[in-house]
């Protein structure tokens, strides 16, 4: 049975201290004395209580939310944490694109490009950095 309303989220004012305001199934808004409104789920992973935060309201609206937090279930129901599906899909999201060879590689040619270096040493630079990135994908490719 819901409790919570689009309505009635808006009408909650900040107090002194932060409180919660309940949904249904372990949802709830936490509103913050600065008058942020944050969504929250609660749930027991192997007897531990953990909360996962789920976004900030109005971005993340009361259909989101509940969307967010039946996804959750679902993975708890697999047998999987959703703190630890999130911190690993983070993990790889972070890692696909800050540890790339070919930003690495860029950002090192611009650095040489800022720092004033001669022409000869910039197409040098580049010339290795296709060679590498060649025999790279092939190793990937091989694998």
């Amino acid at each position: 049975m819901p409790v919570l309303s689009d309505a009635r989220i808006r009408a909650l004012k900040p107090k002194e201290k932060p409180y919660k305001q309940s949904d249904f199934d372990g949802l709830y808004l936490l509103v913050k004395p600065n008058g942020s409104k944050l969504w929250r789920f609660k749930y027991r992973w192997h007897q531990k209580e953990k909360l996962l935060a789920l976004g900030k309201y109005p971005e993340v609206t009361l259909a989101d939310a509940r969307r967010k937090r039946d996804d959750a279930r679902s993975l708890i129901a697999n047998g999987e944490d959703p703190s630890s599906v999130r911190k690993d899909q983070k993990a790889r999201e972070a890692a696909e694109q800050d540890a790339t060879f070919s930003k690495l590689a860029a950002e090192l040619l611009e650095k040489k490009r800022r720092e004033g270096r001669a022409e000869a040493t910039l197409a040098k630079t580049e010339w290795f950095h296709r060679l590498l990135s060649a025999d790279i994908g092939q190793m990937l490719t091989c694998h």
